[in-house]
C-alpha cells in the first residue's frame, strides 16, 4: 500500500500550523563534521552530525538539541521526508543504506510494515523502564515509544454556539441527521489521522466483512455507509482538511472553510490558543471525546546508519526528561516518560481523553491493507 500521511504524527499533523518543511540543522554548539570525527573503537572515523529521519512535523527547542550537544558532542541534523506514511515508505525503499541515523514518527497504525520490512536494528535505549509497558509495542526493541496523542474529531465552537446545536461527541453522533454536511475526515490511505480514525471506528463497531455496508451485517462498513449518507467530505491530507475545509481553523493561509467538523488531534484546542493572534483566553474549538483513537509514535536506530554511535545517544535523549518536557509545546503531543511534565497551557487548553479506542498492532497489521480498500470501494466510489 503506498500510504502518503500525515501526525503522527503524533502527532503528530497539529504542529504543521507552525512547522516549517525541509531539512534543518539544530545545533548551538558542538561542531559538524561529516565523516571527519573522532577516531572510534573500530579506527573508523567518528561523525559528529547525527542525522534525525523524521515526518514534517517534528520539531524541537533549539536550546534543547543544544543541550544534547553539550551533553554528547554530536549535532544534531534533522531530514523531514514528507508525511509520517510517507517517509516510512521511503526509509523501506533504501533499507540498508538509510537517509539517516535515526527515524522518529512511525506511529502504532504503520509499526508493522516498518518491523516487517527489516528498517530498524534492536536497541534498548536507557531510561526505557520510565515508559509504561502498554507502550512498548515490540518485545525485540527495535523501536522505542516517544510521545502519544489522540486522534478525535474537533469541532468549531462559534458555529455550534450561533446554531444552538449541542457539538457531537459520540461516533453515533456524527451519523446524525444533525450534523449532515458539517464534518470533513482524511483519506486513510494518504493521511495518518485519517487512518486513524478508520481504525477507531473499527475498534468501535467490529468488521463487517465487507464493502457493502450495512446490507451485508454492519460493522464499520455499514457505520461509514450511514456517514457517506450524511454529506462525509473527504480530502488528502489534515493540512488541506484544518486549514482549508474546517471553519474553526486560525492556523491556515487559506480562507476558512464551511464544515465545522475535523478529524485532528484532542491536543489541536492548546495550538489554536498558543499561535491565535490575538491570544484568545478560551480555546476556540473543542473535542468531540467520544471519537478519539490512540495513536502512538516511535524511534529507532536505522539498519546501515552510519553513526550508530551518534543514533543510540539521541534514542537515549529523545525519551530523557529534558526532551519530553520540550515536546508537549513543540509537537502538540503527550511525553510518554513517567517522570515528565505537562505545561499549564498544555493541560489547561486540551483535553484528556479517558477511554480511546485501541487496537492491537497485529491486527492493524492484518488488517490496514484490505481495510483501506474497503473503505475507497466504499466511500470514494
Amino acid at each position: 500500500m503506498s500510504t502518503t500521511t500525515s501526525m503522527s504524527t503524533r502527532k503528530m499533523a497539529a504542529v504543521a500550523l507552525v512547522a516549517a518543511l525541509g531539512v534543518t540543522t539544530l545545533a548551538a554548539c558542538g561542531t559538524e563534521s561529516g565523516a571527519k570525527g573522532e577516531a572510534g573503537k573500530t579506527g573508523k572515523p567518528v561523525s559528529k552530525t547525527v542525522t534525525l529521519v523524521s515526518h514534517d512535523s517534528f520539531n524541537a527547542s533549539k536550546e534543547v538539541l543544544a543541550e544534547f550537544t553539550k551533553q554528547t558532542g554530536f549535532t544534531v541534523k534533522v531530514l523531514k521526508a514528507g508525511d509520517a506514511g510517507e517517509a516510512v515508505n521511503k526509509e523501506i525503499l533504501t533499507k540498508g543504506s538509510p537517509q539517516g541515523d535515526v527515524f522518529f514518527g512511525v506511529d502504532n497504525t504503520l509499526l508493522s510494515r516498518a518491523l516487517d520490512n527489516g528498517i530498524f536494528v534492536p536497541y534498548e535505549a536507557k531510561g526505557v523502564d520510565r515508559i509504561p509497558a502498554a507502550y512498548r509495542l515490540d518485545k525485540e526493541q527495535r523501536v522505542t515509544p516517544i510521545d502519544s496523542g489522540d486522534i478525535c474529531v474537533n469541532y468549531d465552537k462559534k458555529y455550534f454556539a450561533d446554531k444552538k446545536l449541542a457539538p457531537p461527541q459520540t461516533f453515533d453522533d456524527l451519523a446524525k441527521p444533525a450534523y449532515k454536511d458539517l464534518l470533513v475526515v482524511e483519506n486513510p490511505e494518504r493521511s495518518s489521522p485519517g487512518l486513524g480514525f478508520l481504525l477507531g471506528t473499527a475498534a468501535k463497531y467490529g468488521d463487517g466483512g465487507t464493502s457493502q455496508g450495512e446490507a451485508s451485517g454492519g460493522g464499520w462498513q455499514g457505520y461509514w455507509t450511514k456517514l457517506k449518507a450524511n454529506g462525509v467530505k473527504t480530502v488528502d491530507s489534515w493540512e488541506l482538511a484544518y486549514n482549508q475545509e474546517f471553519s474553526g481553523s486560525a492556523g491556515g493561509k487559506q480562507a476558512k472553510g464551511d464544515r465545522p467538523l475535523v478529524v485532528s488531534y484532542a491536543s489541536s484546542p492548546p495550538v489554536e490558543v498558543l499561535y491565535g493572534e490575538p491570544q484568545p483566553k478560551v480555546a476556540p474549538t473543542g473535542v468531540s471525546t467520544g471519537t478519539c483513537f490512540r495513536q502512538i509514535e516511535f524511534a529507532g536506530l536505522l539498519n546501515g546508519a552510519k553513526n550508530p554511535e551518534g543514533g543510540k545517544a539521541l534514542i537515549d535523549f529523545l525519551i530523557s526528561k529534558k526532551f519530553q518536557d520540550d515536546m508537549p509545546l513543540q509537537m502538540f503531543v503527550n511525553p510518554v516518560a513517567e517522570d515528565a511534565t505537562l505545561p499549564e497551557l498544555f493541560t489547561k487548553h486540551g483535553v484528556v481523553v479517558d477511554k480511546p479506542e485501541t487496537m492491537a498492532p497485529e491486527k492493524i497489521a492484518e488488517k490496514r491493507d484490505p481495510w483501506i480498500q474497503q473503505w475507497s470501494s466504499l466511500v470514494l466510489k
